[in-house]
């Protein structure tokens, strides 16, 4: 009847040994799944956006080398929110534009200007795609650290529980070693999708980023053929 009674009152749901644990321990587990649940708003943010950034480059590609003159798209361009290889695009044509009305001279010059333009364009759109990713690297590395913190704490308490109680019953221990346990498995979990969604998004961020480079050097060598034809006839009448 006594073992009956003990296996009676040790509750070993989850939600009971969350209760059960102490001030540390559930102070752990409430942080864990705190960063469990912002990686999850992490990674469907980046999903979401890394397919819009998809689709834009997509389509800015299908329009850009459609044969539309440069002038017509940077005129469509121009007054809207842009991202991406729109935005490359727009703050180059604007170096090219302005240094055309102050009277540029220097082939060079205009193209380290606009070469210049197109990298502080392209390293603000890189920064904007890896925003958040250190979060997912951080909860990746300290979550399981964390986890086991909580369980080494909530281990010295059940030890410190079975000494005071005189008892190494399984019904006695169970629980205390269940409910330090937990906070591993919780940092496990918060853990291991951080993890995956770090590599992941990197990985579709580096992509996205190459695409862009790739552009900036195809644009770029557009524009120095088109300088060349603008400043070759007058440099020749000078």
């Amino acid at each position: 009847m006594e073992q009956v009674g003990l296996a009676a009152t040790a509750d070993v749901s989850l939600w009971s040994l969350f209760m059960q644990a102490g001030f540390v321990v559930k102070l752990v587990m409430i942080g864990l799944i705190a960063a469990s649940i912002w990686t999850w708003a992490i990674v469907v943010d980046k999903t979401l956006a890394f397919g819009k950034a998809r689709r834009q480059l997509d389509s800015f590609e299908q329009v850009f080398w459609s044969g539309q003159s440069l002038e017509e798209l940077y005129r469509t361009l121009a007054d809207r929110q842009t991202s991406g290889m729109s935005a490359m695009f727009v703050a180059a044509m604007r170096e090219w534009k302005k240094s055309f009305e102050r009277g540029a001279r220097s082939p060079i010059g205009l193209q380290m200007r606009i070469d210049r333009a197109m990298d502080v364009t392209l390293a603000r759109e890189s920064e904007a795609l890896e925003a958040r990713l250190g979060s997912l690297a951080t909860i990746g590395s300290a979550g399981p650290f964390i986890g086991l913190f909580g369980t080494v704490v909530g281990i010295m308490t059940s030890f410190q529980a079975i000494a005071g109680s005189k008892s190494t019953n399984l019904a006695v221990v169970a629980p205390g070693i269940a409910e330090a346990l937990l906070a591993t498995a919780i940092g496990l979990l918060a853990a291991i999708p951080a993890v995956i969604a770090y590599n992941k998004f990197t990985a579709d961020a580096g992509k996205i980023t190459a695409r862009m480079e790739g552009f900036a050097d195809e644009f770029s060598a557009i524009l120095s053929r088109q300088i060349d034809e603008k400043l070759q006839p007058r440099q020749a009448a000078q």
